[in-house]
């Protein structure tokens, strides 16, 4: 309901589906209206000319609808009482708890000024055996999973969420089947950890354009936990294609000329704006962003990986083993550029030696697989290369191995024994001595 002396507008001279334009003063960007009582953001200001995203879609609006500029961005109420539940992209409660009390901020605010960060060091440990050994993660990192539609990384994001060292995570779902926000609600709920876990969900009922919201009304609660209580906070955000469609949509309906994929010029701006949030605080509080890309038809060079790959410091590539019938982390499209500063020095001493030899003998398994497929004779080493990259994939490298980051070095220890000598994998003697495992 407009306030005393609010001036209303109510002259729309032009109309999309996603958009509204009018001519307006005392407007600032970024601004929320209501329009025909549909919400609203100001997203482009040329003199008195203002174009706003109407979240709702603009159906049912006539040229001649109630405009009511709010005064203010888009905000969230944040306090300890965002644990435990579940929001709309707007911050409202779906899960009939109570409103939140608490600090109204501004979503969508800068990043950290780099004076105030201090260089990532501490061990993010998944319980997924695949990230943990070869592409460990480091607090204050952004990192995406890269996936086909088709893959189960909602059901790995979950599986991150439960098992990850983190003081809280916070959910951002975009686009999510009613069966996946169902799927996370439930996840979190029988493990009992929703009282560290916040969720922002936006499923496909709703509209596209709410989408552009949820990420930020995440990162603004990660930066509460992790600035205020100087918790370490682990974001997830699923999935950043639905993210980027929906800044497509709003871009195509204001007439933007697109740049590649049909994408905003803007694209990359618009997801260094999120992922540049993630920090570590010299106080110990952190922000680290893992998201979903999901991947069009496996295509690695659209414009939402690509950009996305120019930003974040490494990927996590899903794919499907034919050899064992599951999913896995793919350590040869897989990488994380921190890993170097935590492993041996927040992870056991003989992590970076058992990584490098474990993905070399995979190689090695790759080299005779392809030999196999010509029709070349298997030496005995080749058989062993197979044999062992079957084992790796299926008791390391598979989305569903969860144990801690001792156990998956013992296991991958195990394969070595299993299928070669100490001489073919060549570890340093002083390592392999220590704890190359009694046979």
């Amino acid at each position: 309901m407009a306030q005393a002396f609010q001036k209303i507008y109510t002259k729309i001279t032009q109309l999309t589906k996603a958009t509204i334009t009018l001519n307006a003063t005392g407007v600032g960007n970024d601004e929320l209206a209501l329009v025909n009582g549909k919400l609203a953001q100001v997203v482009r200001m040329l003199g008195e000319e203002v174009t706003l995203q109407v979240f709702g879609g603009t159906e049912g609006i006539p040229t001649n609808a109630e405009v009511v500029f709010l005064g203010k961005a888009p905000s969230l109420k944040v306090s300890d009482q965002l644990a435990g539940r579940f929001f709309d992209a707007y911050g409202n409660p779906i899960d009939g708890g109570p409103e939140v009390e608490g600090t109204e901020v501004e979503i969508g605010g800068p990043s950290v000024n780099p004076v105030r960060r201090k260089q990532p060091s501490e061990f993010i440990a998944t319980g997924i055996a695949g990230i943990d050994l070869n592409n460990t993660l480091v607090s204050g990192q952004k990192i995406p999973f890269f996936a086909d539609p088709d893959q189960p990384y909602n059901q790995v994001m979950a599986q991150v969420a439960l098992r990850a060292n983190a003081d809280k995570i916070i959910l951002g779902g975009m686009g999510l089947t009613n069966d996946d926000y169902l799927y996370f609600r439930n996840v979190f709920e029988n493990a009992g950890a929703l009282d560290r876990i916040v969720s922002f969900v936006n499923t496909t009922d709703d509209p596209a354009v709410e989408r552009l919201l949820v990420p930020d009304m995440a990162l603004t609660s990660a930066e509460y936990f992790a600035v205020e209580k100087n918790e370490k906070v682990l974001v997830l955000l699923t999935d950043m294609t639905s993210y980027a469609d929906a800044l497509s949509i709003v871009s195509n309906r204001m007439d933007q000329i697109p740049s590649k994929d049909s994408m905003p010029g803007s694209l990359y701006s618009d997801l260094a704006k999120l992922y540049e949030k993630s920090v570590q605080f010299p106080e110990g509080g952190s922000i680290t962003i893992v998201a979903v890309t999901t991947l069009s038809g496996g295509d690695i060079t659209h414009a939402i990986p690509d950009n996305t790959g120019y930003i974040t410091e490494g990927q996590l590539f899903l794919r499907r083993d034919s050899d064992i019938g599951k999913v896995i982390v793919d350590p040869f499209r897989s990488l994380s550029r921190l890993k170097q500063l935590v492993i041996g020095e927040k992870t056991r001493e003989d992590h970076s030696q058992v990584m490098n030899a474990a993905v070399r003998l995979y190689a090695d398994a790759a080299s005779a697989k392809t030999k196999m497929e010509n029709g070349f004779d298997l030496s005995d080493y080749d058989e062993r290369c197979l044999n062992y990259a079957k084992d790796y994939s299926n008791d390391i490298l598979a989305i569903d191995v969860n144990i801690d980051a001792n156990e998956m070095l013992d296991t991958t220890w195990g394969l070595f024994d299993k299928h070669f000598n100490q001489e073919e994998v060549s570890i340093k003697k002083e390592i392999t001595d220590k704890y190359w495992p009694a046979s």
